[in-house]
């Protein structure tokens, strides 16, 4: 076994999209701040409705997956072809973008918490035109791995590989063959996984306090840490436990341009994005809703 190691972190920092949401961005903050294939991580999270109820009004994608987890709240999609979907405490939406997609994320509640992440997951160049497709997962679908130790993980995706057996979660059979994991641990407990090598993995703690690698090296609160290569990953809970996000995907190793919503790998695509947008050709693209049940 070769035990990952915390490499590098990238802290959150207080940022706004849409209509004015406050969220908190660490992966994504600037393109220096991208682990292949990931692109960005929000973390929205707040118990003032002025902070959220602006929602994100209709805006278009192109070129990558978005993953939004909600852990309290409800928000509602609508597309461009014509799909809506709720998201309530514990679903998940997976969108493949790709050749187009205009749609909107609207809370449905004018009180309480509203929280959850929104992740970006790069497309390989040969999927970036393929047709736009998206599932919505409700939270009874998605497994929950239990240990003794008491250490629970929600699989969203990829397949959870420990030394008690395996988890597989609702989504696989991507390119980038992504998991995500949440991970919760109880105050001072212990949680290992195996991760393919050669894939990037990166952690986000949104809850307590963690420890990485057996250099137990500090995953500081709401930042994202990058691992070196190996097979293994080790978190630690600190007193107070944690919750902690595991995220790995196999690099892509293309060009990335993007500008706001679209990412694709040269300049001259990304002209033809805006063109597409602007001439209305995006919003009339079908958009085709996978069940997952």
């Amino acid at each position: 076994m070769t035990p990952r190691s915390l490499q590098r972190v990238i802290a959150s920092v207080a940022a706004s999209d849409g209509a004015g949401v406050k969220l908190r961005r660490s992966l994504g903050a600037s393109p220096l701040a991208r682990h292949d294939p990931f692109l960005m991580l929000d973390e929205f999270y707040s118990d003032d409705p002025d902070d959220y109820l602006a929602g994100f009004p209709a805006h278009p994608h192109r070129g990558f997956e978005t993953v939004t987890y909600m852990l309290d709240g409800h928000m509602r999609h609508r597309d461009s072809g014509g799909n809506t979907g709720d998201l309530g405490p514990g679903d998940v939406q997976w969108m493949t973008a790709a050749r187009g997609i205009v749609h909107s994320e609207m809370p449905q509640q004018t009180a309480g918490r509203m929280r959850g992440f929104q992740l970006w997951l790069n497309l390989p160049a040969k999927e970036k035109m393929k047709p736009a497709a998206y599932r919505d997962i409700a939270a009874a679908d998605i497994p929950v791995a239990e240990a003794a130790n008491g250490v629970r993980v929600k699989v969203i995706a990829g397949t959870l590989e420990q030394s008690g057996g395996t988890t597989a979660g609702p989504i696989h059979g991507l390119s980038t063959d992504p998991r995500y994991f949440d991970v919760m641990l109880p105050a001072r407990t212990s949680f290992e996984a195996s991760v393919p090598e050669g894939y990037s993995v990166f952690l986000y703690a949104y809850e307590g306090e963690a420890t990485v690698g057996d250099e137990r090296k500090p995953l500081p609160y709401r930042a994202a840490g990058l691992l070196s290569d190996g097979d293994t990953v080790r978190i630690e809970a600190g007193g107070a436990g944690a919750r902690v996000l595991l995220l790995a995907g196999k690099p892509i190793g293309e060009p990335i341009v993007q500008y706001g919503p679209f990412v694709m790998n040269t300049r001259e695509e990304i002209e033809q994005a805006i063109a597409d947008y602007q001439s209305g050709a995006i919003a009339k693209a079908p958009v085709r809703r996978i069940r997952t049940a």
